[in-house]
């Protein structure tokens, strides 16, 4: 393990611990508020008060920071994901160290749902990802490199934190013409935003590097955000790595349920 990929870690855990910490203050806040109204509901009805606005104000920064806190465990789960050894066949001694990393992995992801409320809940919603299309990391063995696109979600399994996808759109340059099959951790797994629930939509600023579904495609690449959404329903404006026309990057839409934030260590 390099210095670099410790500091990394430690980075999202100092994070973790933040937003920990941001949304127990805000829990604190909502009980007050609760407290207060259950004693004195008459108070909204006075002209002036904004305890309702406040409150609901409250519930969407606890919702953002649960999110954060949530997408930070994934990021801490694929750094360990990637810094643990597979072991690889016909090299017996490698294969027993590489299943007895295997264990602990399992152990570390069966703790998860413990670390907080936020996590838990974050499974649930996993569990619920059931038809919906996700973003995926897989290994192309043929290749030797991870490739990110669009599948399916059939099944999750809170045992293993397993899910079990579909590529319904295989490339041209498939083997086979079929659907293929593929189990991955849950830490290969992004969400999409749900076109018809904006508050599940992120907020990407200019600048910002983001993980996009190309156009007319079911693969994502790392773009950079050229320009912000201006109403929750807009599409970013996007310039994709690599995509050079005429010596320069043209700029591309890309529906707001269709870009998710870059992975860290992202690699392609």
């Amino acid at each position: 393990m390099s210095a670099p990929d410790i500091a990394g870690i430690m980075e999202n855990s100092r994070e973790l611990d933040r937003l920990r910490k941001e949304l127990e203050e805000v829990l604190i806040e909502i009980n007050k508020l609760h407290k207060k109204l259950q004693s004195t509901p008459e108070v909204v009805e006075k002209p002036g008060d904004n305890s309702l606005s406040r409150l609901k104000m409250l519930y969407i920064q606890a919702k953002d920071l649960s999110e954060n806190e949530a997408a930070t465990c994934s990021q801490l789960l694929g750094q360990l994901d990637t810094l643990m050894p597979s072991g690889t066949q016909g090299q017996p001694r490698r294969r027993i160290e590489g299943n007895e990393q295997k264990k602990k992995r399992m152990k570390a992801d069966s703790d998860v749902p413990r670390m907080s409320p936020s996590m838990r809940s974050h499974l649930e919603s996993l569990a619920n990802l059931k038809g919906e299309q996700v973003a995926a990391r897989v290994t192309q063995e043929d290749a030797g490199k991870d490739e990110w696109f669009v599948v399916k979600v059939i099944h999750f399994d809170k045992e293993t934190k397993e899910f079990e996808v579909l590529d319904e759109e295989p490339g041209d340059d498939e083997e086979s013409n079929g659907q293929r099959k593929y189990k991955l951790p849950m830490s290969h797994i992004i969400p999409f935003p749900k076109r018809n629930d904006l508050s599940s939509a992120h907020d990407f600023l200019p600048g910002k590097h983001v993980l996009a579904v190309y156009p007319e495609t079911t693969a994502l690449y790392k773009a950079t955000v050229v320009q912000a959404r201006k109403r929750k329903l807009d599409d970013y404006v996007l310039e994709f790595d690599d995509d050079e026309e005429d010596g320069s990057l043209p700029q591309r839409l890309v529906p707001f349920h269709r870009v998710v934030p870059l992975p860290e260590g992202y690699r392609q």
